[in-house]
């Protein structure tokens, strides 16, 4: 469970003498309102409460100060301050015999149930909750009039339904789940089709991102028909929408069985390399890269990516990448890099070797290994023309402090066979010379 945030109401001794004193003074949220605390034989459990309801602020007088959770069985020490019965019992097993929030010595080590204060939390916790409830009753309804009328209106109405639906299922778990029971993912998933508007189709892919699907709705959603109307979708819609078809394609194919000229499109390809270069949008560059990715592990995509001209965009995307983002652009240039096309579009890239040369030993061991990977490729398969160059990059010392440092074994060992292949070229002493190794060395 989340660690509660104390809420910057004013702090109400813990010494509450009744109900309506706290009401007034605001510490149950009820501006003077009226709180039902008679639950009788069908008092709301206040464990399975806490538990249900979302992280949220609560008043400072709920929160242990040892746990900093609510308290569900308060009691007050001498001093004054209350506590959990159970953390405070932990305390005095610990052989304390001092008051942890003032550290004063105790002189009565007794422990006077808080019943006015349990109360309290009970109470304050009792209408968060059947408010929550009262909420998701209200989604739950909404959500499946939605779903009714989505089987018989159309045009503009049916995109202002899908619509509302999208927001909903965005902000409440519940929805989702009413959704799925109701047979919304099959309903929403049939508006895709051959005469389906660029309006509606946004809209249900925004749905459809947010909810969890099964293996039939995944099997439906890859029809080439609708997986060719996404690809058209995320080439013509807003960030948002490019992103929402990013995500969707790349879950509907992660870790299943697809056929490989579904999701080998020129177009596809074309418009996830677009959304990973507008770099003004991280979560579109994350995601198209993450499905970029997906794709490449695929053999028979490899090539086709290589010919749109795919290596020198995502090259240039280097310099200004985060770590997570440059780990992903080296693991496809690496899967790339396993074909000859995409070792030849490697080494005819003039950015390649000076920018990933800089990644050794610069952003992260993964960083370091693919770079390692990617240089390897390109200077194996051409190494009088590579090698000079990666020399000339300054590769040679990097390589050394690979090989110096505290990396995998694995490393080491393909930074010297690297090391080694570079020098073939040249005598020992013009290749110290020319790789200013000089300082390194010493």
């Amino acid at each position: 469970m989340p660690m509660y945030q104390p809420s910057s109401r004013r702090e109400v001794d813990s010494q509450v003498l009744d109900l309506e004193t706290a009401v007034k003074d605001g510490v149950l949220g009820g501006g003077g309102g009226v709180i039902a605390t008679g639950f009788g034989s069908e008092k709301l459990d206040l464990k399975l409460m806490i538990e249900e309801l979302e992280p949220m602020d609560v008043p400072m007088v709920f929160i242990c100060p040892i746990s900093l959770e609510p308290m569900h069985d308060p009691v007050t020490l001498c001093t004054g301050q209350t506590y959990e019965r159970s953390n405070i019992l932990k305390w005095f097993s610990l052989g304390h015999c001092t008051c942890p929030t003032t550290m004063q010595e105790l002189w009565d080590d007794s422990m006077t149930p808080n019943k006015t204060l349990q109360q309290l939390i009970h109470s304050w916790f009792s209408q968060k909750y059947l408010a929550m409830k009262k909420r998701s009753e209200d989604v739950q309804g909404r959500v499946k009039e939605i779903l009714e009328n989505l089987k018989k209106i159309k045009g503009q109405a049916r995109v202002q339904a899908l619509k509302e639906l999208r927001q909903v299922v965005q902000v409440h778990g519940t929805a989702k789940k009413t959704v799925v029971e109701n047979g919304g993912i099959g309903l929403i998933s049939s508006l895709l089709g051959p005469f389906t508007t660029h309006a509606v189709g946004c809209e249900v892919i925004g749905v459809l991102v947010n909810l969890n699907l099964d293996l039939n709705s995944m099997s439906d959603l890859l029809q080439p028909a609708k997986i060719s109307l996404m690809v058209d979708i995320l080439n013509e819609g807003s960030v948002e929408t490019k992103i929402n078809c990013t995500r969707l394609i790349g879950m509907l194919i992660e870790g299943t069985d697809f056929a490989s000229q579904n999701v080998a499109s020129l177009s596809l390809l074309v418009g996830l390399l677009r959304l990973v270069k507008d770099k003004k949008h991280p979560n579109g560059v994350v995601a198209g890269l993450n499905l970029l990715k997906t794709i490449c592990w695929h053999e028979p995509v490899r090539n086709s990516f290589v010919n749109v001209g795919a290596v020198p965009q995502l090259v240039e995307l280097i310099p200004g990448l985060n770590n997570e983002c440059l780990e992903l652009v080296l693991h496809i240039l690496e899967l790339l890099s396993s074909t000859p096309e995409g070792r030849l579009a490697l080494k005819d890239c003039p950015s390649t070797i000076p920018n990933v040369v800089k990644l050794l030993m610069k952003a992260s061991e993964n960083c370091t290994q693919l770079a390692l990977s990617i240089l390897w490729s390109i200077c194996k398969f051409a190494p009088e023309e590579c090698a000079s160059l990666a020399v000339d990059a300054g590769l040679a010392a990097k390589l050394l402090l690979v090989i110096q440092s505290g990396c995998n074994p694995v490393l080491k060992q393909r930074s010297a066979e690297l090391l080694k292949l570079c020098s073939l070229n040249y005598t020992t002493t013009i290749f110290i010379s020319k790789c200013k190794l000089t300082r390194t060395i010493q």
